[in-house]
């Protein structure tokens, strides 16, 4: 179990480092820039529609918010960005020895 959850999370960072190269790839419409930049605030902003203040249930809309968001604004990213952030982003975690350990 634990090995699954370090799959899930590092695919996740994954993830997050491909959408930060991706929205400074200029070819990446504006609109998915705002939305990303949206999604970043809430997550990290105090107001919440569940307050975190409740152990479990204050994160549960933050995971599930980044966890459908993130997916969903890289399938609005054209191809030709989204492959530059890809290799942009594998480029910066190959440095980190914990990304390269096989799960």
């Amino acid at each position: 179990m634990l090995a699954r959850l370090r799959r899930l999370f590092k695919a996740t960072g994954r993830e997050i480092a491909v959408l930060w190269y991706a929205c400074r790839n200029p070819g990446t419409p504006l609109p998915v820039k705002l939305a990303a930049g949206l999604l970043a605030v809430y997550v990290i902003s105090p107001i919440d529609f569940i307050p975190d203040a409740l152990p479990i249930l204050g994160w549960i809309d933050d995971v599930t918010l980044l966890a459908f968001g993130i997916p969903a604004l890289l399938k609005l990213i054209p191809e030709p960005a989204l492959n530059e952030a890809r290799a942009a982003s594998e480029q910066l975690l190959s440095r980190w020895a914990f990304w390269r350990i096989k799960s």
